[in-house]
């Protein structure tokens, strides 16, 4: 006879994700280990109700018998019970936790981490005391701020200045200007002037992978408590900073977030290897980029421009080496509608389990109504089921209306294609055209092809620039995809015996 005990120590009952110990299980029991899983309780496989089921029903698949040490055999309707109860406990649980954090709240106790600015008093849980430096500099923020210097502009300066940063290893602008829906960043902290915000966000577990992740409460679901002794700034300098973040705050059309560029997003320092945008335009009106590190906060010594026509004919040469064998071609666009097909399947996996999870609740609850009103069952039974059930079709209902909708299957354009045989030759200026003249497809079609672009300098030419490619097209088809032996590089070009490599750069 064979024992083995397996166990989760500090581990959420809420989800599978993280229980090492209960995926062992699981994986032993398809090896067929054992023929019984003796357990103190149901909730000790699980708290979640489709994943106590889930178990259930692979475990019986396998011909392997759970046993609860009070209860006996488990059956479908055990299962069914017990996950029920389980659920109820562990967010009876969550939400006593919340009303304990709101009680808190209310006394001016924190209900939280640390922020900037302050440090706990040992001894005496969620008071607060203001750590005099760190007030200092964020009265600094403050009044730099309303007399009109950008956060970006701060924080190249507290880096500059050798000041620690809340977290991290710099100061950034988003440090400082945070998340206007979610209230974070230091210029829109209220507790600064004494006012203590709580609830701002709430914390939900993706099912699909475990994760904990935060969305943003409505601002009448927050809870405000004043702390004067907190106050580190005054009212009016507060009130300033918001009418100016305000005024800056309405978006221009032209700097909405979309690739307005063949490279948009792609590009990497080669020095720091933070990104790189554009970073105004010479007398010429030819665009310069410029590694955002250096702008943001100063931290990457590389802080001189390149032209960004420069490198996007770097890449566009090296791209041209490799696209001139037509079978890349047709195996590349082959293996790109497999690809998109594969994803489109597995990004509507989610949401069609999440319907069919909304339709089984909604027929279970059009039950128990039934059942209600015919008189069969005890009310005082039946009616809290119907609650809970209702409570989990709304957070369901939630999750569904934040999905995306149903992808569809993208293609590239016969004439794109096309455009690539008649035009290798002249690739380079066809594109370029395209791209200017608002051709989606043709930016779209050489993204497609290119992952991250990292732009050095050439110390051996005056103003020299070389590129290192690295291309989505290697990765998918691997040693097809480069008939001419480079592989997966190109620009800062990684060649095979026989290629010269073109002039990467003007």
């Amino acid at each position: 006879m064979s024992v083995r005990t397996y166990d989760d120590r500090a581990r959420s009952g809420g989800s599978l994700m993280g229980r090492n110990g209960l995926l062992q299980l699981l994986d032993d029991a398809r090896e067929k280990s054992f023929d019984i899983v003796i357990v103190e309780a149901l909730d000790r496989l699980s708290r979640d109700m489709e994943d106590l089921a889930g178990i259930h029903k692979r475990l019986s698949f396998l011909g392997i018998e759970i046993r609860a040490v009070h209860e006996g055999v488990v059956n479908t309707v055990l299962v069914g019970l017990r996950g029920l109860v389980g659920q109820l406990y562990r967010e009876d649980n969550a939400h006593k936790e919340r009303r304990g954090l709101a009680g808190r709240i209310k006394q001016g106790l924190a209900g939280g981490g640390l922020t900037y600015g302050y440090a706990a008093i040992a001894g005496r849980t969620g008071e607060r005391v203001i750590v005099e430096a760190e007030a200092q500099i964020i009265q600094r923020i403050f009044q730099e701020y309303i007399e009109g210097r950008t956060p970006r502009e701060i924080a190249h300066d507290l880096n500059k200045d050798g000041v620690s940063p809340p977290r991290g290893r710099a100061w950034n602008a988003s440090t400082i200007n945070g998340n206007l829906e979610r209230g974070a960043g230091i210029l829109q902290n209220e507790l600064y002037v004494g006012r203590l915000v709580w609830n701002k966000v709430r914390m939900v577990k993706d099912p699909d992978t475990g994760k904990r992740l935060s969305r943003p409460n409505p601002r009448s679901e927050r809870q405000v408590a004043d702390v004067p002794h907190l106050a580190i700034i005054k009212p009016e300098l507060f009130a300033a900073a918001q009418k100016r973040k305000e005024e800056r705050g309405h978006t221009h059309p032209s700097h909405q977030r979309r690739p307005r560029r063949m490279l948009s997003g792609l590009l990497r320092c080669g020095w720091c290897g933070a990104g790189m945008s554009t970073n105004g335009r010479d007398k010429s009106g030819r665009v310069r980029i410029r590694c955002s590190a250096a702008t943001e906060n100063g931290t990457c010594p590389d802080a001189k421009t390149f032209y960004l026509d420069t490198v996007e004919s770097a890449v566009l040469t090296g791209l041209q080496a490799e696209l001139r064998a037509p079978k890349v071609i047709a195996e590349y666009v082959r293996t790109y509608l497999e690809e998109r097909k594969r994803l489109a399947i597995t990004s509507n996996a989610k949401r069609q389990r999440l319907e069919q999870q909304l339709a089984q609740l909604n027929r279970e609850i059009e039950r128990l109504v039934d059942a209600i009103a015919k008189g069969h069952g005890d009310p005082s039974i039946l009616g809290p089921r119907s609650t809970a059930l209702g409570a989990e079709r709304e957070r369901i209902s939630e999750e569904l209306r934040s999905e995306p909708p149903a992808a569809k299957e993208v293609a590239l354009h016969p004439a794109i294609l096309k455009r690539y045989e008649e035009q290798l030759g002249r690739l380079e200026e066809a594109l370029t055209k395209g791209i200017r003249s608002g051709d989606g497809e043709a930016a779209e079609a050489i993204r497609d092809l290119i992952e991250r672009v990292t732009v050095f300098r050439d110390p051996s030419r005056l103003g020299g620039v070389t590129v290192e490619i690295s291309g989505r097209l290697n990765a998918l088809l691997g040693e097809k995809a480069f008939p001419n032996q480079v592989k997966g590089v190109w620009g800062k070009m990684v060649a095979g015996e026989g290629l010269e490599p073109p002039t990467p750069g003007l």
